[in-house]
């Protein structure tokens, strides 16, 4: 028996490794050359698993059947010729090469000369020693199983995702339907004939479809339109529908068609008949046609739009809607430039304003739309609303008469342009007749009818294009070109010059006083009263500016003494008093009113250096105050919480405390029964429980204080600078925080008031200081240098003294957020001391004082 050589024991321990690398290589030639087939393989589970052969036609099915068939024949074929069987030389090849020297190819050499030579002999036994030794560090291959090289698209990965896309979406129960294809699966033909159904109803309808196998032969009601499928599976014929829901005509398909599919356009019957079948009575719910109704009185705004609320209800939902103006003609007063027959006009039609989210089934909306440029405004109409479903069934509402709103002009001449412009529009036949009116008006301008030479101008240019026109004959874009000169003429003659402060005052007045004359709604007159305090205002600041630049400060005291002096409160209040007057309905008293304070305006004078200053230091002082107020109500809010929790703990104050508000009441006990320093009956069991009129008292003071926020916010100066604006923003965070107090306190949440309560106080405390820079502000601008020789006295926190001085501080240890943070806090560290119990009544008593000073 011959001895094993070196090679021999290391090939024989090489054949495990061997034999994996010819694995691999099968692997190799295996994937590159079938890998098309799993590919298909992975698309049509995926396909089947989400269920795609219950959603396509049947034809369908069988086509992509037959190609995943056919392209899976052909790759086959193609791979099997292109598969190649490793032999154990290509995977000895393979794992030599892997190796430095190709040990494994010297281990199956043998010498070609030197075979009778001992020492060649021994030189070849030691080289193939040394690669026996290289040869134990051998490893199998691993297979290379990329074939991006075959499939530079990726559609592998593509069938791979599609698969995996599958496993969470789909369902292999999925799969037990391929049997049911067709009539001549296995299934079929082993269990009989059977059939499928669903009835979808309309989208519009939000309703769920049916799956009519889950349903119980009786009745179904099913919205109107509702899409019946059906199909029979099995042997042909065995299966066979009859119904009388769709009032088919004409040419119908037989009844035993495997998929069948109709709308429900009637009550009727659904029925199939056969082995396993199942009959339903179908009554059809109605589509029922929208409605839709006036829900209010329609009303003109402040600039002279139609406001038109409606109401619409459909049993599914609104998708339009129409609102379609015609003109009343046997309700119009054929007189005046109304006296010829109008030229035709095509009905107005605006669109319906819809709901931009939440149901559409009912809702409510107003319409607002702008006729005061139509002939027909101020003129009698029919208005009729449409609106339409999904289905396109309309409905429409009763031919509502009113008069068009518009924009009413309380100037008589602009009134008068105005209704020589609708007889214009009206027919080009009043176009001379217009022209007359024009020339009548205009002839003698030196009568006060003009008040600016521009008007008159103006008048004139429009009066010779008109009667140039009518004399060659006025054409539709004349005239309508010429009505658009009458409109902004009479918006100019109506609105006035908007240049002068004392012009657009005194048109306010005067438009104001036009409108109590003639019943205006209270809307124009809300409207009217706004404008006249916006005038005022800007009366009352150029009269300022003005005396400032002529220098008027050197008059005498005679003259100072016989001026009337206003401040911005007094007209503030005088013109509330008018509109009370005019929503009571007693327009005389309020004419009166009006004509005093126009005579009040015309003496009044403002003294420079003092309006604005003024004003500024009292709106100080106000919301100092109400600042003060605020923080007695919430320190009689917070005594309330306590006794609540703590009933009798600080019952029958003597006199020392501070009482209810903040220092009124000195002595006050907190049920309400004690008096000025008296001090009996308060050992009792009431004591500390909280009176209802009290509570009621409290929230009403609230209230009233959040009112007279409102107030003073009207008056603040510093308007249109970035420390007036901040002023005005912060004390609107506090009339906010003050209304949530309120409501706290009417619901008896004591506790959410007095944050609320704190909210307000910061924010006042905010106002203050942007209101105090901004009023800095405007005196360094109009008075530089003053302050230097003023000498202004200031308290430790560099706050100005009244009228000592002026508003602001030049220290720079006084400058900043960090002052007034740090005073809120020394703030809020008294008030949380002076809150707790435990400390000596003496101690709190004085705390509380200084809460009432600060």
């Amino acid at each position: 028996m011959t001895r094993p050589t070196p090679s021999d024991a290391a090939l024989l321990h090489l054949r495990w490794v061997i034999g994996l690398t010819r694995l691999g290589l099968f692997a190799e030639s295996f994937t590159r050359a079938f890998w098309p087939v799993w590919t298909i393989a992975f698309v049509v589970l995926a396909a089947l698993m989400v269920g795609v052969q219950d959603h396509l036609p049947l034809e369908m099915i069988w086509i992509c059947g037959f190609l995943a068939i056919a392209g899976t024949g052909v790759f086959v074929v193609r791979g099997a010729r292109k598969l190649v069987l490793p032999s154990r030389d290509m995977a000895i090849a393979r794992l030599d090469a892997t190796l430095p020297g190709r040990p494994i190819a010297a281990l199956r050499d043998v010498p070609a000369v030197g075979k009778e030579d001992a020492a060649s002999q021994a030189l070849w036994a030691a080289h193939q020693t040394r690669m026996a030794v290289l040869s134990k560090d051998a490893r199998a291959v691993q297979p290379d199983l990329r074939v991006s090289r075959l499939d530079p698209f990726g559609v592998r990965y593509t069938a791979v995702l599609l698969l995996m896309m599958a496993f969470f979406v789909g369902s292999f129960s999925n799969l037990a339907s391929v049997r049911e294809l067709g009539p001549g699966g296995s299934a079929a033909l082993a269990s009989g004939p059977t059939w499928e159904g669903w009835i979808e109803p309309p989208s519009y309808t939000g309703k769920p479809a049916l799956y009519l196998n889950d349903q119980p032969g009786g009745k179904i009601v099913l919205p109107e339109g509702s899409r019946v499928l059906l199909r029979l599976y099995g042997e042909v014929g065995a299966l066979t529908v009859a119904e009388t829901v769709s009032g088919r005509l004409g040419a119908i398909e037989s009844a035993a068609e495997p998929e069948q599919s109709f709308d429900v356009r009637q009550t009727g019957e659904l029925e199939i008949a056969g082995p396993g079948g199942a009959a339903w009575n179908i009554v059809m719910q109605d589509d029922r046609a929208p409605t839709v109704i006036l829900s209010g009185q329609v009303e003109a705004s402040g600039r002279g739009e139609m406001i038109l609320p409606f109401q619409a209800t459909d049993d599914y939902g609104v998708v339009a809607g129409t609102a379609t103006v015609a003109l009343d003609l046997e309700g119009v007063v054929r007189r005046y430039g109304l006296r010829v027959e109008p030229e035709p006009r095509d009905a107005l039609v605006v669109e319906l304003p819809l709901p931009i989210s939440g149901d559409r089934a009912s809702f409510e909306e107003t319409l607002i739309e702008d006729f005061s440029e139509h002939p027909w405004a101020h003129l009698p109409v029919q208005v009729t609303l449409t609106v339409e479903d999904d289905a396109g069934l309309e409905g429409q509402s009763g031919a509502l008469q009113f008069e068009l709103p518009a924009r009413r002009f309380f100037d008589p001449l602009a009134a008068a342009v105005i209704e020589m412009r609708r007889d214009l529009l009206w027919s080009r036949e009043n176009g001379k007749r217009v022209a007359q009116l024009m020339r009548a008006v205009s002839h003698r301008p030196e009568d006060s009818v003009f008040r600016r030479e521009t008007d008159y101008l103006r008048f004139r240019t429009i009066l010779r294009r008109l009667e140039v026109n009518v004399s060659h004959g006025l054409s539709e874009e004349k005239r309508d070109e010429l009505a658009g000169a009458l409109w902004q003429l009479a918006l100019n003659l109506e609105d006035g010059d908007l240049g002068g402060a004392a012009e657009r005052l005194r048109q306010a007045q005067e438009r104001l006083s036009e409108a109590m004359k003639n019943g205006a709604s209270d809307a124009e007159i809300a409207r009217l009263m706004q404008e006249l305090r916006e005038a005022t205002e800007d009366y009352m600041r150029e009269l300022a500016r003005r005396q400032q630049e002529n220098g008027e400060q050197g008059e005498d005291q005679q003259s100072a003494e016989n001026s009337m002096q206003m401040s911005q409160d007094d007209l503030q209040r005088m013109m509330d008093r008018i509109q009370e007057l005019m929503e009571e309905g007693r327009m005389a008293e309020a004419q009166q009113a009006l004509e005093e304070l126009q005579q009040l305006m015309e003496n009044m004078r403002v003294t420079q250096g003092q309006g604005e200053q003024n004003q500024g230091e009292q709106a100080m002082e106000g919301l100092a105050d109400t600042l003060r107020e605020q923080q007695g109500l919430s320190d009689e809010a917070f005594r309330e919480l306590q006794e609540q929790f703590n009933p009798g703990a600080q019952s029958g104050q003597s006199q020392e405390n501070q009482g209810y508000s903040g220092g009124e009441g000195r002595g006050q006990a907190h049920d309400g029964t004690g008096g000025e320093g008296d001090g009996e009956g308060e050992g009792d069991g009431e004591t500390g429980q909280s009176n209802g009129d009290d509570q009621g008292a409290l929230e009403d003071r609230q209230q009233a204080l959040r009112q007279e926020l409102n107030r003073q916010m009207q008056n603040l100066p510093g308007q249109g600078t970035p420390e007036g604006d901040a002023a005005r923003e912060a004390l609107g965070q506090a009339e906010g925080a003050m209304e949530g107090a309120e409501e706290a306190l009417r619901e008896d949440d004591l506790a959410t008031a007095i944050d609320r309560q704190a909210e307000a106080m910061d924010a006042l405390r905010d106002g203050l200081r942007n209101l105090g820079e901004a009023m800095a502000q405007q005196q360094q601008q109009g008075q530089q240098g003053t302050a230097e020789a003023q000498g202004n006295a200031q308290d430790p926190l560099g706050r100005s003294q009244g009228n000592r001085g002026a508003s602001g501080t030049d220290e720079g240890l006084l400058q900043g957020e960090d002052v007034y943070r740090q005073a809120r806090r020394l703030l809020d560290e008294i008030r949380r001391r002076a809150g707790d119990a435990e400390r000596s009544e003496a101690e709190r008593s004085y705390l509380e004082r200084l809460l009432e000073r600060f």
